[in-house]
């Protein structure tokens, strides 16, 4: 399984507008083959801190997520927005105890 992490910082200006496009896009990635989970939090101690949480069962769903065009336009329409960089981390799971 693959596991993605980000966060992206916002302004009280722009908080409303990049939460709505970050609810669409964890809407249309969820419907995504190979999405298990795809979530976006807000940080309970930076309110203004949007935090997103994915797994995807492996790294071809995750690549193809990346490919969607609408994932592009979603990642350009955000840094635009951004009150800085946007953050991601991508790890590769493997059960516990490896078996």
């Amino acid at each position: 399984m693959i596991i993605v992490t980000g966060s992206v910082a916002t302004t009280p200006d722009n908080h409303e507008r990049i939460l709505a496009l970050s609810l669409e896009h964890v809407a249309r990635s969820r419907a995504e083959p190979g999405c298990i989970a795809h979530n976006v939090h807000v940080d309970c101690e930076n309110g203004h801190r949007l935090v997103f949480l994915e797994y995807w069962s492996d790294a071809d769903a995750l690549k193809t997520h990346f490919s969607v065009p609408v994932s592009q336009e979603f990642v350009r329409a955000v840094r635009q927005l951004a009150d800085g960089s946007i953050e991601m981390t991508i790890f590769d799971s493997h059960p516990w105890p490896a078996s």
